[in-house]
This record gives C-alpha cells, sequence and structure tokens, in this order.
C-alpha cells in the first residue's frame, strides 16, 4: 500500500515509519502545518514529498493516510481524508468529543474506507494471550480488573501534552483511552458505568491532568479500577484479572514495544504463561489494517473501538468535574 503522513510526528518518526517499512508498505510523503518542520521532516525520514496544504496530500496517489497530529486536529483532518476516500489509521483519540467520533465513524461507513484507531496494545502477543485465556474459561467468572498505567513522561514529549489546553493533552486523552480500549478488549465487553477522579500535581499546566483514577463497571458486570500518570518515573505498567477460578497478573503490557509476562494463579499454583509472540506491535497492526482494506478481517482497533474510548475518556471528564457516577 501506499501511505502519506498527516502530522510530522515523533510516534510517526520513531513507530510508524519504521513499522511501515518492516512491513513493506511505501510511504510517499508527509504533511505538516509548517513548511520547513515538513521540509526538514521529509529529509530526515527519507520521504519524496512533503506539504504544508492537507488538500494537496490528500490529491496524492496513496491508499491510506496516517494521522498523528495533535489531539484536537484529528476529527477535521481524518474527516477530510474520509471525503478524499482514503482509508485512515488515526492516532488515539480519535477525537476529543463523542459527537465527533461518532461523526467520524458514520462518515468512514457512507464513504466506504476503512477507518481505524491506533490503539497499538491490542496487537501485543501478551494481550492476545490474555484474551485466549479469558475466552477459555481459565480464570472462570470474571469479577475484578485493574490497571496501573501510573509512568513518566519522556523529556522528548514534555510539550503539548503537559501544556495544550485545547490541544487535547493530558493523561486522560493520552493514557485512559488505552487503558479503556484493552480493558473492553481483554473483558470482551462494553462500559456501562464511570466514576473518577483527576488532578494536577505540577508538571502540567493547570486544566491538564497529569494523574487520574477511574472505576469503570462493564456489561457483564467486571469492576474494573485504572491509575494513569506522568510522574512515576519507575513505574511499571500492568494489568490484573481475577476470577472465580484463577487470577492473572500481566506486568509491562502497556507499552509500545512487545515486552511483558503473565502469571496465572490457579488451584494448581502459580505458573507463568509462555508468550511466544514477539513481534513489533506496529508491524502487526499495519499489517491487519492492510488485509482490512483488501476485504480480509478487521484491524485491530476499528473507529467504533476509537469511539468508545472518546465516551469512556468524556465520561471520565464529567466524572470528575462533577463528582458524579456516569451510566451509559
Amino acid at each position: 500500500m501506499r501511505w502519506a503522513l498527516i502530522g510530522a510526528s515523533d510516534i510517526a518518526s520513531t513507530r510508524l515509519i519504521p513499522a511501515l517499512r518492516l512491513a513493506g508498505q511505501e510511504i510517499v510523503g508527509v504533511f505538516s502545518s509548517s513548511i520547513s518542520r515538513a521540509s526538514n521532516y521529509a529529509a530526515t525520514n527519507d520521504l519524496t514529498r512533503h506539504t504544508d496544504q492537507l488538500d494537496e496530500l490528500l490529491s496524492w496517489p496513496v491508499d491510506a493516510v496516517y494521522v498523528s497530529t495533535t489531539n484536537d486536529l484529528h476529527a477535521a483532518q481524518t474527516l477530510a481524508a474520509i471525503r478524499a476516500r482514503k482509508n485512515i489509521l488515526c492516532e488515539k483519540p480519535l477525537a476529543t468529543s463523542v459527537a465527533m467520533a461518532s461523526d467520524i465513524v458514520d462518515q468512514s461507513r457512507a464513504h466506504g474506507v476503512i477507518l481505524a484507531t491506533n490503539h497499538h496494545i491490542r496487537a501485543s502477543g501478551v494481550h492476545e494471550m490474555i484474551r485466549r485465556i479469558v475466552a477459555e474459561g481459565r480464570l472462570g467468572e470474571l469479577y475484578l480488573a485493574r490497571i496501573n498505567h501510573a509512568v513518566g513522561l519522556s523529556e522528548r514529549l514534555r510539550g503539548w501534552r503537559l501544556t495544550g489546553v485545547s490541544q487535547g493533552g493530558g493523561v486522560v486523552w493520552d493514557q485512559v483511552v488505552h487503558d479503556v480500549d484493552i480493558l473492553r478488549a481483554d473483558l470482551q465487553s462494553d462500559i456501562v458505568e464511570v466514576t473518577a477522579l483527576t488532578s494536577t500535581f505540577g508538571m502540567a499546566t493547570a486544566g491538564i491532568e497529569d494523574v487520574s483514577l477511574c472505576n469503570f463497571r462493564f456489561a457483564n458486570g467486571v469492576v474494573a479500577s485504572t491509575c494513569q500518570s506522568y510522574l512515576v518515573p519507575f513505574g511499571r505498567t500492568s494489568l490484573e484479572i481475577h476470577g472465580s477460578r484463577g487470577s492473572l497478573v500481566a506486568t509491562d503490557v502497556l507499552r509500545q514495544d512487545p515486552i511483558g509476562d503473565i502469571v496465572l494463579t490457579d488451584s494448581s499454583g502459580t505458573h507463568g504463561i509462555p508468550v511466544e509472540d514477539r513481534e513489533n506491535l506496529y508491524v502487526k497492526t499495519i499489517r491487519r489494517f492492510e488485509l482490512a482494506c483488501q476485504g480480509i478481517g478487521q484491524p485491530y482497533s476499528t473507529g467504533e473501538d476509537g469511539l468508545e474510548a472518546v465516551r469512556a475518556a468524556a465520561a471520565v471528564f464529567v466524572s470528575a468535574h462533577e463528582k458524579s457516577t456516569v451510566t451509559f
């Protein structure tokens, strides 16, 4: 497939461009609102075209675009790509409002394009094994789940995520959406109730959350808690799922690399679960996306999945600000 990049971003240069090339894809060029940034980015990443005009990029002969601008721009740029009948892999969040995310999903259906949200964690071999364990009933009836996503924010990323109120900065749009998506996938259920607390301890500008604590009730009855933070430089990500027949604890499983371990405790004892699939998460995401564009299956995380993550994140804001529980 031939691709164009909407956004001269860090994640595109460090993750998507290498993954696209490993997956045998062709990258035509890049758009940035700054022509000098677009030019420098294209030279650095060996791209043949660059532009500061989105319409120009959308006129290029490409099959798909990857959207990775600041969060506030995702919706409008994705809608423009849909109207140009390009298939889209959009960085999370799909939008910063439920109404916009819903419109994106509706428009993608109406125009017959493939829309995927880059919740890359779903592609992890560890999480695919977790889903297998749950599906096989090895945990029995599920009761509780817990995610720790309290980590440190890399120095190179301490820009708009900490200062851009209007750009969709903060841990809710950055981390909560990922945690919601992976819980929905691993628990195979949708969120029906949200209660949340958020705080700003000082790394982020006032009005931008650098800590959040969220409780979710799922349609299958599971109650899950998640914590997110930019302030914990030595934190390890983890996921726990507890049921009537067993308890699963997975560590280092909310990262960009194919790492992480699973420990399962049941009536026979405590066992490490081997995970053979350690393939690059982004390469797997791209390969699944390409198959979907060929009419084979679906992306790991669809536009509908992106919409549900936005719906939960929006509920987190309402719950935290109004000190209330939000039900769907």
